[in-house]
């Protein structure tokens, strides 16, 4: 790294087929030179793809790439949920990203969510210190959230039962950041709370994606990427200048490290985090 204070990992999600499994090994090998301190494994809604994560985690630490996997109840019992937990224990699991979770489709209202507070605080009460635990920060807001003020009390509910930093949702303004981190200094959040970065790889995968998390993306950028869209070459060379002077400004600005959202593909992520001076 170019400097040892900036934390890095990149996120992947668990492939569905043998051909996608054996694509991830080789994104993970080639960013895996960055060194970086994590890779986290995403979660399905509701649990979906418990199983596939689990795997995969277990996978990337037989090969010394550390790995974090994402959990939630989803539909699970505290039984199966700490003896999940201690399986990842026992297979030297360091760091959980402990998540509400997402409503899985087709779920009728019986279902219940267990919020990440209380998640953060079960794993503590049953685990101690035998996990870091990493929860979401919303910059631009949850979307599900009642107000603004009320999102940034909740993540300090995350912190207070237990957690010792979060990833924010990925955005593209970095004012946004700035002023999210201005009021959770407010309440009197301290600890850090690292961005999470999306490449611009697919022009209508990302405003699909965006407008279902709530994710703001500027009308400006919006009209440009549009003008892109026939253009994969251009759309690949205007997001990496983009993104890498996104990520310019918050480390140069404060950001303790960054989060890749890596959509399991190595390319558009390297080429960032080496403009970035990774790995040099």
């Amino acid at each position: 790294m170019s400097d040892e204070a900036l934390r890095l990992s990149f996120e992947f999600f668990p492939p569905k087929t043998d051909e996608g499994r054996l694509k991830l090994a080789g994104v993970r090998d080639t960013l895996a030179e960055f060194d970086p301190d994590f890779f986290s494994v995403t979660y399905g809604a509701g649990g979906s793809t418990r199983d596939n994560t689990k795997n995969l985690v277990k996978q990337f630490n037989a090969y010394d790439a550390k790995a974090a996997p994402h959990l939630s109840f989803g539909g699970d019992d505290e039984a199966t949920i700490k003896a999940l937990l201690e399986e990842y224990r026992l297979a030297g699991v360091e760091r959980i990203v402990a998540l509400r979770g997402d409503m899985p489709s087709g779920v009728g209202g019986s279902y219940q969510l267990v919020y990440a507070n209380e998640l953060v605080a079960f794993i503590r009460q049953h685990f101690g210190d035998a996990f870091a635990l990493e929860v979401a920060a919303y910059p631009e807001v949850h979307p599900q959230a009642k107000s603004y003020d009320d999102d940034v009390r909740f993540l300090k509910g995350k912190f207070d039962a237990g957690a010792n930093s979060a990833i924010t949702q990925y955005f593209y303004n970095p004012d946004a950041y700035f002023y999210f981190m201005d009021q959770c200094a407010k309440v009197g959040i301290d600890k850090p709370i690292y961005p999470g970065i999306m490449p611009i790889i697919n022009f209508r995968n990302l405003m699909r994606f965006s407008d279902s998390c709530g994710a703001d993306i500027p009308r400006w950028l919006r009209k440009r990427l549009e003008s892109f869209e026939h253009d994969a070459e251009a759309l690949r060379d205007f997001g990496e200048e983009l993104v890498t002077e996104l990520c310019e400004t918050l480390l140069e600005n404060g950001a303790p490290g960054l989060h890749f959202y890596t959509m399991n593909q190595a390319e558009p992520v390297a080429r960032i985090v080496k403009n970035l001076g990774w790995g040099e």
